[in-house]
């Protein structure tokens, strides 16, 4: 029978319905089963005053609102519970206070700073039991608010405290919702209710280490790191103000001979620096450029606000990753093959520039393919190739692509562009050996027409600094990756795709569909437990300090 919901609200015809009420009951109602939510009456004054503080809460809240959702699963959960308080208790002698069980959970409100949390956004002044005492319809509002508290608490401790979007547009991350009603249940039926509000944090291993980190900075472990100043590119050989401050920071004594200049970057210093870029993956070049400064300034663990704002990105990830999966971290320019949460095969990767910054999203990879064509984006047609094709039709076919119309191919030759509207054509690049793209590409079907490919520039990997695209990302090593990604592909193998090399476009539709993650991490955590620090080369992370208000 068709199912319907009934409201049974009375004197509350102005809150809307929703589908997550936590007091269900099925009725028949001519014939047609229904399911309406119930709201139990009040028994007592202080039940009566919670409910009357509770309604004008929803009517407070802006339609449509967060805080209205909030308002509303409040009142269906007090309502099926006849509105009695769960976070008071009230003596023989009429005396009301917070129970134990709200005092574990203050406990946990006033350590909120060590998950990465502000305890200013749970200890509101909403919650002062000394001012309400002797005040039922406060005391009753104090009720509401600890409820609204603790699910403010899981929310943010479930997805953060900042919508990903409003840090950037290029940002295609929804914030994760958690089950009100789950929620209340859990917190109604424990024993220890900040318990049940632990369980809302992550549990990837690198958040469990940065919060680990966290909690030893607070604890005074860890002495303010030595930070290099930002500079210009600094070689052996050179003289630097900074040199004081990178001996300090790598360990290395002073030259012995007094008449050399104290800010000279010599051969001791630059074995040191070698040394440490060795350790940390970097380009073994001895020169002190931005990706080497980065991970310098973060070897020691970093400061509080940058270890909390990535804590604040690991919230925004899926709660689960995959048991097998594939992670870009592009502050980093690499790509790991993660299974069971560890790292099974890395490699390097370039990523999309400043201005063409690659979007940060999760999504399936579904496809392989072949001797892929280019189909250059919108935004490179019109401020690259129509331009040259403007001035020189020619150079269409000078860079092994052709120009399309209505799905056709046109000579471009034969176009009149002083009469013609570029807008209505678009150009594809044909496989082979200059194709932007390589040999293969791996298609994960998205808004944003990102993916991971192959590319015919292979020398750039050698840079530190691979922010370099147009947005797509590119991988250093295709077929080793492709073998990585297709270990559980039954129907795929990589003799099979390097057997279509030099023909047309060929695709190979994946049985089972692996999920990759684009993030953006300036702090990771090895399994070695070292803290390792990159560039934030967008500038995602200062956003989301200054948005968190560090």
């Amino acid at each position: 029978m068709k199912k319907i919901i009934l409201g049974a609200l009375a004197g509350l015809s102005a809150l809307a319905l929703s589908s997550t009420a936590f007091a269900l009951e099925s009725v028949v109602v001519g014939g047609v089963e229904a399911t309406r939510i119930v709201i139990a009456p009040p028994q007592n004054p202080l039940a009566t005053t919670i409910r009357q503080g509770l309604r004008e809460a929803v009517d407070a809240a802006p339609n449509g609102s967060r805080s209205q959702t909030d308002a509303r699963q409040l009142y269906y959960f007090y309502g099926a519970r006849h509105f009695e308080p769960l976070w008071l208790t009230e003596d023989q002698d009429g005396t009301i206070a917070f129970s134990a069980k709200a005092q574990d959970v203050i406990e946990l409100f006033e350590d909120a700073h060590l998950q990465g949390l502000d305890p200013d956004d749970y200890l509101t002044a909403e919650l002062d039991v000394q001012a309400a005492a002797g005040d039922p319809q406060a005391l009753a509002a104090l009720e509401g608010a600890f409820s609204a508290a603790m699910l403010r608490y899981a929310q943010d401790a479930h997805s953060g405290r900042l919508d990903p979007r409003t840090v950037s547009g290029y940002i295609d991350t929804a914030p994760k919702r958690i089950d009100e009603s789950a929620l209340f249940d859990a917190l109604a039926a424990a024993d220890d209710p900040a318990d049940v509000l632990m369980s809302y944090h992550p549990t990837h291993r690198e958040f469990v280490a940065l919060r680990d980190l966290l909690a030893r900075h607070y604890a005074g472990e860890i002495e303010a790191p030595i930070v290099i100043g930002e500079g210009k590119l600094l070689r052996p050989g050179m003289t630097d103000l900074r040199v004081p401050a990178l001996r300090e920071r790598l360990g290395v004594s002073a030259p012995e001979d007094e008449t050399l200049a104290p800010d000279l970057y010599d051969e001791t210093l630059v074995a040191a620096v070698e040394a440490f870029q060795g350790e940390l993956g970097l380009n073994v070049d001895g020169v002190v450029g931005p990706a080497t400064v980065a991970a310098l300034n973060g070897a020691n663990g970093a400061t509080i606000p940058d270890i909390v704002a990535n804590m604040e990105r690991w919230r925004w990830m899926p709660e689960d990753l995959g048991d097998f999966a594939v992670l870009v971290n592009v502050p980093e320019f690499r790509l790991d093959v993660m299974r069971d949460g560890h790292s099974a095969w890395n490699t390097r990767v370039i990523v999309g520039t400043v201005k063409n910054q690659t979007p940060l999203f999760s999504d399936l990879i579904r496809h392989v393919v072949t001797n892929p064509y280019w189909n250059v984006p919108s935004s490179i047609l019109r401020n690259e190739v129509m331009p040259r094709v403007l001035s020189n039709p020619g150079y269409i076919a000078s860079q092994n692509m052709e120009l399309l119309s209505g799905g056709r191919a046109v000579d471009p030759w034969s176009v009149d562009w002083t009469q013609a509207n570029p807008n209505q054509f678009r150009v594809r690049q044909r496989p082979g050996t200059s194709n932007a793209l390589g040999q293969v590409k791996f298609l994960f079907p998205n808004s944003h027409d990102v993916y991971l490919h192959d590319t015919n520039a292979r020398g750039l990997f050698a840079r530190s600094m691979r922010a370099l695209s147009h947005g797509c990302i590119r991988v250093q090593d295709p077929f080793a990756f492709a073998e990585a990604l297709l270990e559980y592909e039954p129907g795929i193998t990589v003799a099979a795709l390097q057997s279509t090399l030099g023909g047309g476009e060929r695709w190979f539709n994946m049985e089972r569909e692996v999920p990759v993650h684009i993030a953006y991490f300036t702090l990771r955590v090895g399994e070695d437990g070292k803290v390792r620090s990159y560039g934030d080369i967008y500038g995602h992370n200062a956003r989301v300090i200054e948005m968190l208000g560090m």
